[in-house]
């Protein structure tokens, strides 16, 4: 290195000549150098560091600009002193000079200056108190902020939807989704969740795709409710149970029902404030989820229980099933409660009967059912006991068979329909509580007794003769009050009672409907039947009466007639053909046109009725199946 700057001492043309390349390389070289000669320097002894050259140790010392620039941006200057001056520069309490006495007598000052501005704060204003719950809501709100910003949004949401427009009311199909019957609009995001709940109503979520966290622990407990008797079995169902089992909060069903029968009752005036009027010609019917079991044979009969959600349904099988009656419950809908066998007896008919003493108190909930014997059972449903009524007392020779029974709306009276025609037709009554004879009815005509309804006030009852006759008979004075035929009748089949606001001389029913052989029901507004007298005691009823309207949508024998509790639908219907069943509005007695529809799947008819509430109709076929079908509007 010496020998090259001595060339260019000695030329200084040489450097002017030289290119950058050239003076970039010279500076490497001396780096090089000085690198070395600083490596040799630390690791040499101090006899080599006396051997250096001055011009060798002043390279060492030497700072280049990079070097400075670094030092400058860390330590803002190039003396220490100066560094620890602007460093705690205002902080002087922090590192104070301990061997300078002015400094701490300024910390003690400044201590009691600090002391005296809080000297008249309250301690509860001094110290803050940190709760745990709050720190926690915070962070989980943090998080929870976090996870909504990273999921990604559904891939079947879509901003179009707020655009789009559907019309609820223009499509059939579509009623169903409104909330109420005048909406008719809404947008895509709207009829989108409508769907998804349609559709989680109709299929609920199985159970081994709900959290663990929803699963509740169940064991098995058999239900004693039909012990008693050795002519009736009865299986039991699991329920949830509580561990102690003290409180028996989670028993079953049908025993809820019977101990806590407030929980479920509904007064009239909410009842019909739930339940809006119908309009004619169309209605608002869907259908809901079938009765799960099946019947080995057909459905002979169905009934609702007049305050709870229970429906019964038997078959000429020898087996009465009792279901709970709910859409969407889980894991299955509308489970059943529990079911008797009854052996040797083909079941035909049953019903709900709320048994009442003569001082008109209650004496228990009883099912009565009874098939083609000379004998009928009744099952109470809170004690178990099953018993046998083989005969009526002094009119044990007058019924063959004890299958065409009704029981009172009132629950104190049964009406049996007696086997022996003596030149028309009679009607045993009976005492609920006792099952004593109580009167007899009886109607004159050829034929017999096609059917008979209580009034619904439990004061009487109408009689329907095959000839087309139709008897009103009081209980109270025991007699018949008037006799009337029906309009064009040439064999009466089967007769219904119903709706509200009637004559109170002849049971405040509104309306009754009789069917013939021929297809064609009749029906009369109760309110015209009566002649108007200035004698308000006697009753006088119009001997040839004109129906209110005529119906002729039926070819075949009417087998089937029923009126909802609310008095605002009637149903006819025929086994005899596939699919023959019709549904009437009242008061307007229109036959509603789009419903049912050819591919509603009804089969041949054997038996319906309608729930407490008039929302549900159950349709029983000759398969054994029972359908449901929910009424909106």
């Amino acid at each position: 290195m010496s020998r090259r700057r001595q060339q260019q001492k000695e030329d200084p043309s040489s450097e002017e000549e030289g290119s950058f390349a050239q003076f970039s390389n010279e500076e490497e070289e001396e780096d090089d150098i000085s690198m070395s000669d600083v490596a040799s320097d630390s690791s040499g002894s101090d006899d080599d560091e006396s051997d250096r050259s001055p011009q060798q140790k002043e390279i060492n010392l030497v700072k280049d600009s990079d070097e400075e620039d670094l030092e400058r941006l860390v330590l803002g200057t190039k003396s220490a002193d100066d560094f620890r001056a602007k460093l705690f520069a205002g902080d002087d309490f922090l590192l104070p000079d301990v061997t300078g006495s002015k400094a701490l007598v300024s910390v003690a000052a400044n201590k009691e200056e600090d002391n005296d501005q809080f000297k008249n704060v309250d301690d509860s204003m001094l110290f803050m108190v940190d709760t745990v719950g709050g720190g926690e809501g915070v962070i989980a709100h943090a998080e929870k902020k976090a996870e909504e910003a990273v999921v990604d949004k559904p891939a079947w949401e879509d901003s179009d939807d707020e655009r789009l427009t559907v019309s609820l009311a223009g499509v059939g199909r579509l009623r169903k989704l409104r909330e109420f019957e005048g909406e008719d609009v809404v947008n895509g995001t709207e009829y989108s969740q409508r769907l998804r709940a349609q559709y989680m109503r109709m299929y609920p979520v199985p159970e081994w795709a709900r959290p663990a966290a929803e699963k509740k622990t169940r064991r098995r407990r058999r239900s004693s409710a039909a012990g008693g008797s050795d002519e009736s079995g009865l299986s039991g169902e699991e329920a949830d149970s509580d561990e102690e089992g003290g409180d028996y909060e989670d028993a079953l069903p049908l025993e809820q029902f019977l101990r806590d029968v407030n929980a479920f009752a509904e007064d009239d005036d909410t009842r019909s404030s739930k339940r809006r009027k119908l309009r004619p010609e169309t209605l608002d019917i869907q259908r809901t989820r079938d009765i799960p079991d099946t019947h080995k044979a057909g459905v002979s009969c169905l009934a609702f229980h007049p305050m709870h959600p229970i429906l019964l349904s038997t078959s000429v099988s020898s087996v009465m099933f009792l279901h709970h009656v709910d859409a969407a419950a889980y894991p299955t809908p509308n489970p059943m409660l529990t079911s008797v066998q009854v052996r040797r007896t083909d079941l035909r008919r049953a019903a709900f009967l709320s048994v009442k003493g003569e001082d008109g108190e209650g004496q228990g909930e009883e099912v009565v059912f009874a098939g083609r014997r000379k004998y009928f059972h009744s099952w109470n449903l809170a004690t178990g006991a099953v018993k046998k009524i083989s005969k009526i007392a002094g009119h044990q020779k007058e019924h063959k068979t004890m299958e065409r029974f009704r029981a009172s709306p009132c629950g104190r009276w049964m009406a049996v329909a007696a086997s022996d025609k003596k030149g028309g037709g009679m009607l045993n009554i009976l005492n609920a509580a006792t099952m004593q004879w109580v009167a007899q009815a009886r109607i004159d005509g050829r034929g017999g007794i096609a059917d008979f309804q209580w009034w619904s006030s439990g004061e009487g009852l109408t009689i329907a003769g095959r000839d087309g006759q139709v008897a009103e008979w009081n209980l109270d004075s025991k007699r018949t009050v008037g006799v009337w035929r029906d309009e064009g009748s040439i064999g009466g089949t089967v007769l219904a009672m119903g709706g509200r606001h009637g004559p109170r001389a002849i049971g405040e029913d509104r309306w009754v409907a009789v069917g013939n052989s021929s297809g064609i029901v009749n029906i009369y507004d109760r309110n015209e039947l009566l002649v108007a007298s200035k004698d308000k005691k006697d009753v006088e009823i119009k001997k040839l009466p004109t129906p209110a309207r005529v119906l002729e949508q039926l070819t075949t024998a009417i087998t089937i007639l029923s009126f909802s509790p609310d008095g605002q639908l009637m149903v006819f219907g025929s086994n005899l053909k596939k699919d023959a069943l019709r549904l009437v509005h009242l008061p307007s007695c229109t036959v509603y046109r789009n419903w049912p529809t050819e591919q509603t799947p009804l089969g041949r008819i054997s038996a319906v009725a309608f729930s407490a509430d008039s929302s549900i109709l159950a349709i029983g076929n000759d398969a054994g199946k029972v359908r449901m079908w929910e009424i909106r509007g």
